[in-house]
């Protein structure tokens, strides 16, 4: 079992407490613990339904509420970005500029229901942090495919012998055209870059978006205690790329992969064990080339 270590100068405060109602192993409630330790308890978290808003308040409130230390809101599937923006503008009339505030919301809220409200939110800067915690389908009702889904990967709204046949919506493609001052990718896996990022999304004002992979033990069909290694593998071969974006136009890799095999990733995940070789190595091809238009990216974007 990969296991990961937080920066020390980040040990003195825990907002994220036992029990809560995540499965075991998922990576959501550890990204949630770090994510506030960096950005702290002056903080109001928005969260539409998904694996994380029932799961912070069942079988109990995991997270920390003596003095309303941290302040939670639940808000409709398809708006929280819009809530997210009447909050932060109630804020500001009260002479609050210091509160954070935050959208933590999954892929389903973001790539597909929410994602003409995250445009909007963009396209007007408005000054909140959008986290998308991206476990690749509709988790938290049983694991049906959205348009996060990878190719060729099995959902209950997908089994075999139809596995999903499109591609994996680009996400950080569409946000960044907005032009916003800061997207970047996160892996639990590495912790430093994880760390620096949301510190550099809260030190900055505007529309920030962040969005974390969080591969989900119970669809995704691997062990309990792998989740640290799933997340590393995405990143290895290239799958999740680790790269922060500055108003569209720079473009920056912040971790050099090291370029294994999609094979590996695929290997330790039973939602892929149908694939073929040519299947395989088709969607390697798909990989490598999104990879390049990266590298391209952040080539000439420094120049």
């Amino acid at each position: 079992m990969t296991t990961t270590k937080m920066p020390s100068k980040y040990t003195k405060e825990e907002y994220v407490k036992p029990p809560h109602g995540f499965c075991a192993g998922c990576p959501i409630p550890i990204a949630l613990r770090w994510f506030l330790k960096v950005v702290g308890e002056k903080v109001v978290l928005l969260m539409p339904p998904g694996c994380a808003a029932p799961s912070v308040l069942f079988p109990k409130p995991s997270l920390i509420y003596q003095g309303q230390r941290i302040k939670v809101l639940m808000t409709p599937f398809g708006s929280a970005s819009i809530f997210a923006g009447g909050v932060k503008s109630a804020l500001i009339a009260r002479g609050d500029t210091e509160t954070q505030v935050v959208v933590w919301a999954g892929d389903g809220a973001t790539f597909d229901i929410g994602l003409a409200g995250v445009s909007a939110a963009a396209e007007r800067n408005e000054d909140i942090i959008y986290v998308c915690y991206d476990n690749e389908a509709y988790q938290n009702t049983g694991n049906q495919r959205s348009s996060a889904t990878p190719w060729g990967v099995i959902t209950t709204t997908n089994p075999l012998p139809t596995p999903k046949m499109e591609y994996k919506k680009d996400i950080m493609s569409i946000i960044t055209a907005h032009r916003i001052p800061y997207a970047a990718t996160l892996s639990i896996a590495y912790p430093d870059d994880f760390m620096r990022k949301v510190e550099k999304a809260k030190a900055l004002n505007g529309f920030r978006f962040l969005h974390l992979l969080t591969p989900c033990v119970a669809a995704w069909l691997f062990p309990a205690g792998l989740g640290v290694e799933v997340s590393r593998l995405a990143v290895e071969t290239k799958v999740f790329p680790l790269f922060e974006a500055e108003y569209g136009d720079i473009i920056t890799i912040t971790k050099e992969p090291k370029g294994l095999p999609v094979e590996e990733y695929f290997r330790v995940q039973g939602r892929y064990r149908h694939l073929t070789k040519e299947q395989i190595d088709m969607l390697q091809s798909e990989v490598d080339k999104r990879w390049n238009r990266l590298q391209y990216l952040a080539t000439y974007s420094s120049k």
